[in-house]
């Protein structure tokens, strides 16, 4: 009896054993395409105690934002380069752990789930604030460092204390619009967003709160969703509102289609958009359509406009070699990626420590310059920068040039630092 027992059991062991190899064979290919692994980042995985510091990246390299997050890592990715040919942090070299969030909010909870355990001392998150959103109440709970390169207040209002955003908040760019426009004497506008992206639903309802602040009515309000192929009943509600200007808040293949459709239709209303448009990514889809739009953007876009001093210093610091080995200008998602990678390496110095607790602590409390500007943290502001570092531009000839209120406005905010 005791023998037919051991028999029984030996095989269900044998079965399960089994089981689990033929179910790991058939889930691996899918983990390591989601996560975009390669041989030089498995490594790395097990470097931490060889004196690397490793940094985690998830970012969209495929799906709807894979162009977004694309320039997002060619800009990490310099920025780990020219950290270690100064020499490292602490006498250590930066090594980066990379995952594909494929644009998918539940991917990137995979992705991050992946790479916690590796060694990483903080996290650089997606370009896609779903993704973000879902990602970073993970990371606080297990006390990860996570940079977000997108701009929704949600992220950090209430205040994570181990949560920072990069860009400045949606709210600030919407106010940067409407100081703008009162300028300009705009007092009437129409305002279209995508109702399923978390960044333009922020843009937006900020647009709406701060619009009378400004003199500014919001005469036609209108929704779309992300994949919306056809924009032209939204055109028709426009004509004859007596709207003086078109603010589009929407990411990603909308703003293209938004803007050659806009075109086509001989809209007489000037189109603005927001910085999801502030790249070649979308310059060079629209062409001819795109001129004289007004889009917005950190000052790092535009630095070849600013004065002499230190904040066009640090924007050549990136653009050059950005430019040398990628042969165009950083746009807004690289800006936002290489100053993600500054704000870290200065806190890990001010910490001098790679303890994840002594890096949040001097993330609060630090003061740095980067391409997207100053920024100044603390523990009641995870946002760091303000609205004094965007640019309103307008496309001439193909090219993001400040409009010459913004020249005038950056101006005077790199001379007062």
């Amino acid at each position: 009896m005791q023998s037919t027992h051991w028999l029984l059991t030996s095989a269900a062991i044998l079965m399960i054993a089994a089981g689990c190899k033929k179910g790991s064979e058939s889930q691996e290919p899918v983990r390591r395409e989601a996560s975009a692994v390669t041989a030089d980042e498995d490594k790395a995985k097990n470097k931490h105690d060889q004196g690397t510091i490793q940094v985690g990246l998830i970012t969209s390299l495929t799906g709807k934002f894979s162009a977004l997050g694309s320039e997002n890592k060619k800009a990490i990715e310099l920025a780990v380069e020219q950290v270690n040919a100064e020499g490292g942090l602490l006498g250590k070299k930066v090594t980066l752990i990379t995952r594909d969030d494929q644009t998918l909010p539940d991917k990137s909870v995979l992705a991050y789930n992946d790479i916690k355990s590796s060694g990483i001392v903080a996290v650089i998150g997606s370009a896609f604030s779903n993704s973000a959103l879902a990602t970073l109440p993970l990371a606080q709970r297990d006390g990860i460092p996570y940079l977000s390169p997108t701009p929704t207040e949600e992220q950090v209002q209430p205040i994570k204390p181990y949560v920072f955003v990069v860009p400045a908040l949606s709210t600030e760019y919407a106010e940067r619009y409407l100081e703008y426009m009162q300028a300009q004497k705009i007092g009437k506008v129409a305002v279209a967003h995508d109702t399923k992206g978390a960044y333009a639903t922020s843009g937006y309802k900020a647009t709406q709160a701060l619009a009378a602040k400004y003199g500014v009515q919001i005469v036609k309000d209108e929704e779309f969703e992300m994949a919306t192929s056809d924009f032209s009943p939204i055109f028709t509600h426009i004509k004859g509102s007596g709207a003086q200007a078109f603010v589009f808040w929407g990411t990603g293949p909308s703003g293209v289609t938004v803007t050659k459709q806009y075109a086509a239709a001989n809209m007489k209303v000037p189109l603005f958009m927001t910085p999801s448009q502030a790249s070649k990514l979308w310059l060079e889809p629209v062409g001819p359509a795109g001129e004289g739009v007004t889009v917005l953007s950190a000052i790092g876009v535009v630095g070849e406009y600013l004065p002499d001093g230190p904040q066009k210093q640090i924007i050549e610091k990136m653009e050059v070699p950005f430019r040398k080995k990628h042969g165009y200008a950083p746009p807004q998602f690289a800006q936002d990626g290489y100053s993600a990678c500054l704000i870290l390496f200065e806190a890990i110095r001010k910490a001098g420590s790679a303890d994840r607790k002594k890096i949040q602590e001097a993330l609060e409390h630090l003061t740095v310059l980067t391409p997207n500007g100053k920024y100044t943290y603390s523990p009641t502001n995870h946002a760091g920068i303000n609205r004094e570092y965007i640019s309103v531009n307008v496309v001439k000839d193909g090219k993001f040039v400040p409009t010459d209120w913004a020249k005038e406005q950056l101006a005077r905010t790199v001379a007062s630092q």
